[in-house]
């Protein structure tokens, strides 16, 4: 019993130091679209470098409000004391020192245009992060749906390939018997070497979108990726109403947000430029020393005089020529983002009727096209040929209604990117 009970402890503690790693071991992303994004948010370099723009951006709000560091000035004074003495640099021993403590001073107004144009030029970091993280995710979940659709038709080509194993035993038997040409053996194995081939270009494709996820997800371009289980579920068609879609992107689009902040920011810009017509000040004030003592108070103020005009004119023009170009552009971005809205609903939708009648009509009409060419065969009321074109509506079909599936996860993708958000 003692040696049956250390050799179970033994034995335990096997299992627990061997099963460390593969506990610990992390679970590659890919059997969703879920699991890539949370993969790639958290990793993806261009996003992180966005972010930190934005980040720096942010930090750029509170200098541009600050008044300028002050300036202190100190002045030596009559240092030979009318030539009485050799030059020094002591204050006690010159004729006067003089201390000047000095701050610039905007006009009124300034420094509250230039934070709120900072802060504006921070929110417009702040939509190109968003916009670099739905192009991005839109990225990944077309590679995703892409990579879905390969897998699904590999998979339905080695089903057909199967099928067209069994077929050429068929079509063996009956020309053992004498009730077929040895053309329809042939035939099979020519089709069957054709679905190899296809294969052998479907897994090349796949290793080409694994790298291109890969590189999404900042990871060797060979790394081990979970096969995609499902498409995302589609919504439902009262949330795909084009009214209540184009609202929503006009508000929450991240270009249509990042090119209103930068109108705002013209508008300050150009609210600054016309505060320049008015001077600035220098405040100071300060001791003047004379020997040991300090016997001497001064004030002092400086202002710059705003004589060039016609410099002046031209930043105006200019500030109010950039405001115009910040208007333009952003009516110009929403006009492309609600015609790239209206032809990805209208792509959704055809894409959604064209699956339901594939998988309704369709794929059950050619497989019961198939089932009876295939009794016609065996009987010989039917040759190969025809029964070599029923399989292929079956694998035409199949792959057309997986394409459909595809082209509608596509157009979702594209729809949540100009929304900037998850549906």
């Amino acid at each position: 019993m003692r040696r049956f009970r250390h050799l179970t402890i033994i034995t335990l503690f096997g299992m627990i130091g061997f099963g460390t790693p593969v506990l610990a071991q992390e679970v590659a992303p890919g059997a969703s679209v879920d699991s890539l994004l949370a993969y790639a948010k958290s990793r993806n370099p261009e996003f992180a470098a966005m972010q930190a723009e934005a980040d720096a951006s942010a930090e750029r709000v509170v200098p541009a409000g600050a008044l300028p560091d002050p300036k202190f000035r100190t002045e030596l004074r009559d240092i030979t004391r009318f030539g009485e003495q050799n030059a020094t640099l002591s204050p006690s021993r010159v004729g006067s020192t003089r201390y000047l403590l000095m701050q610039d001073i905007p006009w009124f107004g300034k420094r509250d245009l230039k934070r709120e144009i900072a802060e504006l030029e921070a929110d417009g970091a702040k939509g190109r992060a968003l916009g670099a993280w739905a192009d991005i995710a839109g990225r990944i979940k077309v590679n995703f749906s892409q990579l879905y659709y390969l897998r699904q038709n590999e998979r339905l080509t080695r089903e057909i390939l199967d099928l067209m194993t069994r077929l050429e035993k068929v079509a063996q038997v009956r020309y053992a018997g004498g009730l077929a040409a040895q053309q329809d053996v042939i035939r099979a194995q020519v089709e069957q070497t054709n679905m190899r081939n296809e294969l052998i270009a479907l897994e090349s494709e796949q290793q080409y979108l694994r790298a291109r996820l890969n590189a999404l997800l900042s990871r060797p371009t060979t790394a081990q990726l979970a096969e995609p289980n499902q498409l995302r579920k589609l919504p439902a068609p009262a949330m795909l109403d084009f009214a209540g879609l184009e609202e929503r992107v006009r508000a929450k689009n991240p270009q249509l947000f990042a090119d209103e902040s930068k109108i705002k920011a013209a508008e300050k810009t150009r609210d600054l430029t016309y505060k320049n017509r008015y001077p600035d000040f220098t405040l100071g004030g300060g001791p003047i020393q004379y020997q040991s003592a300090v016997r001497e108070w001064e004030l002092m103020v400086e202002l710059n005089i705003p004589l060039q005009q016609a410099s002046r004119r031209a930043q105006e023009r200019e500030s109010e020529s950039m405001l115009n170009a910040a208007r333009a552009r952003k009516e110009s971005t929403a006009n492309q983002v609600i015609a790239d809205l209206a032809e990805s609903l209208a792509g959704l939708e055809a894409a959604r009727r064209t699956e339901n009648l594939l998988a309704g009509s369709l794929i059950p009409q050619s497989e019961l096209t198939f089932q009876a060419a295939l009794a016609g065969y065996e009987t010989g009321k039917v040759d190969f040929a025809t029964l070599l074109d029923a399989q292929r509506q079956i694998r035409q079909a199949k792959q057309n209604q997986f394409k459909s599936q595809v082209d509608a996860q596509v157009r979702l993708a594209e729809i949540e990117r100009l929304l900037g958000e998850e549906l």
